[in-house]
């Protein structure tokens, strides 16, 4: 949707399919919107339009209290593209420019920082530091309005180097103070602290069929690292996380919030959410992880057009609009998961997984990280019950991600990933399949031996979950 005169239309239809795939910006009021924001449509010549919030903020556009523009599901196309733009869009997102800079942000995709800056602000109109510092605003925001942390608390967590660039950007990009920016939610709402959790609503595009969502996480759920409580269609999923700064417990509930089914011209809504982090640096990476695990920036107009034209999807598609593809909250993780199944799974996690501090629940360890296992296979004598789960594919898969050998981060290139996996002794077609759709997230993946038309490309993961979904019904 390139043309300009078509995105008009779509802002003056207030059509939130678009919201998150490009914003606008009213010259005459400095504010920038989402498309579907129900102010007055302002006069086209008035307009102008950009790629990314970060984009208008850095034309000197201030975010609109009403539609809050920063708070829509990114856009699709980040998670579907696997050029340097996607992948580098996906690392900033899981936090890696405040983490390790724009130079580690250029060395994770193999380029210069030089050619990264050129190449997204040619794409989406800003460059890594500008996209990051959209971030850090959003994340600020997040936490003035829903916990009571102290603001200079609130500055360095959602990773501003200090007070003032804290103080500095949320001025710049909402036109308020932090203090004016909290003194506008009732203070019942900023209850949440770190211990209590933190409050969210994980926006989505569109339907989500959340059911069968919840139905497959049931199902694959290990003992220690993840529940799944409460009766169908009121069901909340918990699991603990291991973040760059230290450790999380989310919780998402089923039951999506906002307005019911949504149409074309309505936004879809959200999953709540509640987060215990012990760091709360780590809040933009976790948010960010719980979107992929579930498939929360998916364009599902887009995926139930297409495979909705075609006659054997088209009931399965009417029947469940908006079924997504879940991802993966750890991509490492699922790549083990994947290979021994649930059960082995949990039987690593009591022998190798790290035990939270407070458990919580039934949740009582972090998922082993690969480097643990890798030391446990090389250790393990071979007549022992752990040998038997840690060597062979196994082995070889977890020693290959410890020592980067096999690389499953978000900006991963996948085709080289794949590649890389297939060179792994015992990991057959399907595993590597699976790692690809579901660690990687990539839409359009075929298992071998699956009988999937051409037609259904980009989206071919998100046909082959309809059929799976309507043969467990």
């Amino acid at each position: 949707m390139r043309d300009q005169d078509t995105r008009y239309e779509a802002v003056r239809s207030r059509d939130a399919r678009f919201d998150g795939a490009f914003f606008f910006a009213v010259e005459t009021t400095g504010i920038y919107c989402r498309p579907s924001c129900p102010a007055v449509t302002p006069k086209r010549h008035n307009v102008r339009f950009f790629a990314t919030a970060a984009a208008a903020q850095g034309s000197g556009f201030r975010a609109c209290r009403r539609c809050r523009p920063d708070a829509v599901p990114g856009s699709a196309d980040w998670n579907v593209r696997a050029d340097v733009v996607g992948r580098a869009m996906r690392l900033i997102g899981d936090g890696v420019v405040d983490r390790e800079g724009v130079t580690g942000l250029a060395g994770r995709l193999g380029y210069s920082a030089r050619q990264v800056q050129r190449q997204l602000t040619a794409e989406v109109g800003a460059g890594p530091v500008a996209l990051a510092r959209a971030q850090r605003a959003h994340t600020a925001r997040v936490l003035l309005q829903t916990t009571g942390l102290p603001v200079t608390e609130i500055a360095f967590a959602a990773g501003f180097a200090s007070v003032r660039q804290f103080n500095d950007t949320v001025r710049t990009v909402y036109a308020a103070t932090p203090t004016e920016l909290r003194a506008a939610v009732r203070a019942a709402r900023r209850t949440a602290t770190p211990s209590a959790g933190i409050p969210l609503r994980l926006a989505h595009r569109g339907p989500y069929h959340a059911g069968a969502v919840f139905d497959l996480l049931r199902r694959e759920a290990v003992a220690g690292v993840e529940e799944v409580s409460g009766p169908r269609g009121a069901r909340t999923y918990r699991r603990t996380l291991r973040l760059p700064y230290g450790t999380g417990i989310a919780a998402v509930d089923e039951r999506p919030g906002g307005p019911g089914r949504a149409s074309a011209v309505r936004p879809g809504g959200w999953l709540d959410a509640r987060l215990h982090l012990t760091d709360p640096r780590d809040l933009t990476t976790a948010v960010q992880r719980l979107r992929r695990l579930f498939d929360l920036d998916s364009d599902p107009y887009a995926v139930d057009e297409r495979l909705g034209a075609d006659p054997r999807l088209a009931p399965l598609v009417a029947a469940r609009p908006g079924l997504r593809a879940p991802g993966a909250a750890d991509p490492e993780e699922y790549a083990v998961r994947s290979l021994v199944g649930p059960t082995v799974a949990a039987a690593l996690v009591r022998a190798h997984g790290k035990a939270l501090d407070a458990p919580c629940g039934t949740l009582t360890h972090l998922f082993p990280e690969p480097a643990a296992l890798a030391q446990a296979a090389a250790g393990a004598r071979p007549d022992s019950g752990c040998a038997l789960a840690l060597d062979g594919p196994l082995g070889a898969l977890t020693t290959a991600l410890a020592d980067g050998a096999v690389r499953l981060d978000p900006g991963v290139d996948r085709d080289d990933a794949q590649q890389a996996l297939a060179a792994l002794p015992g990991l057959d077609a399907r595993t590597i399949a699976e790692i690809r759709a579901r660690a990687l997230g990539d839409p359009d993946v075929v298992p071998p031996g699956a009988d999937v038309p051409d037609t259904w490309r980009p989206w071919r993961t998100y046909a082959l979950h309809h059929l799976r979904t309507a043969e467990e019904r």
